[in-house]
């Protein structure tokens, strides 16, 4: 376990003072087959169970009973035909006594609790199960049908639950800093590994292997493109080009959850051209402006709209855009070039507790989503900030060539972009740039302890030094 017994016991009592009623179910994740039963994903525990219960055992749940005070921890003992394969593992009792909690059971004794709660008409609080193994558990023991356990969800405890894995602890940013370190090396092999005849594969293997090296895997699938306007532009066989960039947003995951995420732009030939540092230094002030904007009681929709309207006012003077800012803002304009989100939470998800559903993680009673607006509905947080939280700074343009073509076909914001000059950057793919940033006291610093090279001139001296 990643924390002493005391933090884990500490973190469940305060779950069960929050929610005070019921009984709490966690169940950890099982094993994911590939193609076969035998050849499985690569085990990933559930980062929720993982936050209260401390334990990478696959095939547990974690049960709280928030009336009596009671805790289990559930699951069934290895067996001798798991001992040949895999080896010896702690009995599911040693686990528990690890993690503080009094009590364990065969798997068997999960429905008994559950079906006691309910004949006593107690609450069963769950959260909304992602994986398909989970939801069936859950329809067996409650009777839920897979399509109707989202809403049956507990409001009470994916609130609760957000509240308290939002706030990170001094022993939680330490890990979040491994993760980031872990990140640097891959981006900066990435970086130097940047050159015509290199394929985007060849660059993503090389950054994989460095995740599972040091950590447990990536963070999240890399995006690794020549087409940086894709937002999801994933690794090909195809070379790198002379004269384009190349976009790489990646992170690393520790094994014990704890993630990053960062994005460079680096250009193929190792030196930017005028029209891509053009691009590039909107991107990169934009990015220095919200870590002067970010602080605790500051509302993150503010920060994205403030960066949104410094773009806005940058692409004016390329020409790009034109009009009344306010009103390109007000009309959503701007995302022409930025359609998502300045960024998201972090922290043992990449898009940290992202299942339990974006208005609930993100937005609070004071700042609701736009879920209508092109763009604005891909903003994942916007509510006001606390010290101790992480988020991801990533300012970006793109010029998506099918995007261009249905706004100007549909005279969508044309008093707002110059059409005739977006045609000509068709070809140009796009440019991000992210961080993780934990909010302080007093505002915001970069998490890692190396910098990843991001500024026009230091991006150049990096490649020119490989």
């Amino acid at each position: 376990m990643l924390f002493s017994k005391e933090t884990y016991i500490s973190r469940r009592q305060a779950l069960a003072d929050r929610i005070g009623h019921g009984i709490i179910i966690l169940p950890g994740n099982n094993t994911s087959p590939c193609n076969y039963p035998a050849n499985g994903y690569k085990y990933r525990q559930d980062s929720t169970f993982l936050y209260y219960f401390g334990q990478h055992r696959e095939g547990l749940v974690g049960v709280i009973d928030a009336d009596e005070r009671k805790e289990w921890l559930i699951g069934d003992d290895i067996d001798i035909e798991d001992i040949v394969w895999y080896g010896s593992v702690d009995s599911v009792s040693d686990m528990a006594a690890e993690a503080g909690v009094c009590n364990s059971a065969p798997m068997a004794r999960l429905r008994e609790l559950t079906d006691n709660a309910i004949k006593q008409g107690r609450k069963v609080h769950f959260l909304p199960p992602y994986r398909h193994d989970l939801m069936i558990q859950i329809t067996d023991l409650l009777g839920i049908h897979p399509s109707g356990q989202r809403a049956a969800a507990s409001m009470e405890l994916i609130h609760a639950v957000c509240d308290q894995r939002a706030v990170k602890t001094a022993g939680e940013i330490a890990e979040l800093e491994r993760a980031c370190e872990i990140g640097y090396k891959m981006h900066t092999t990435a970086m130097r590994m940047v050159s015509p005849d290199v394929t985007e594969q060849e660059i993503a293997g090389t950054i994989s292997g460095i995740a599972e090296s040091y950590g447990c895997k990536v963070s999240f699938q890399s995006i690794v493109s020549m087409h940086g306007e894709i937002m999801h532009g994933y690794p090909g066989p195809d070379k790198l080009e002379a004269g384009r960039l190349l976009l790489c947003d990646c992170g690393a995951e520790t094994n014990e959850n704890y993630c990053s995420d960062h994005t460079r732009t680096t250009p193929v030939d190792g030196v930017f051209s005028q029209r891509q540092k053009d691009i590039y230094s909107i991107v990169e002030e934009c990015h220095d402006y919200a870590l002067t904007l970010a602080a605790p009681g500051v509302r993150w929709w503010d920060v994205h709209f403030g960066v949104c309207r410094l773009m806005t006012e940058r692409l004016k003077e390329l020409g790009l855009m034109k009009g009344d800012t306010d009103a390109a803002i007000a009309a959503g304009a701007h995302a022409m070039f930025m359609p998502h989100g300045l960024g998201h939470m972090m922290g043992m998800d990449v898009h940290d507790m992202e299942g339990f559903g974006q208005s609930i993680i993100g937005f609070d009673e004071e700042t609701r989503p736009n879920l209508e607006q092109f763009g604005t509905n891909c903003l994942r947080f916007g509510r006001r900030l606390q010290e101790g939280f992480v988020m991801t700074d990533e300012p970006g343009i793109y010029f998506i060539p099918a995007l261009i073509d249905e706004w100007r076909t549909k005279g969508h914001c044309k008093e707002f972009l110059n059409f005739d000059m977006l045609e000509t950057y068709k070809d140009f793919g796009g440019i991000r740039i992210e961080d993780d940033i934990l909010i302080t006291k007093d505002g915001c610093r970069f998490l890692g302890k190396d910098q990843i090279p991001y500024h026009i001139a230091d991006v150049e001296a990096f490649k020119a030094s490989r």
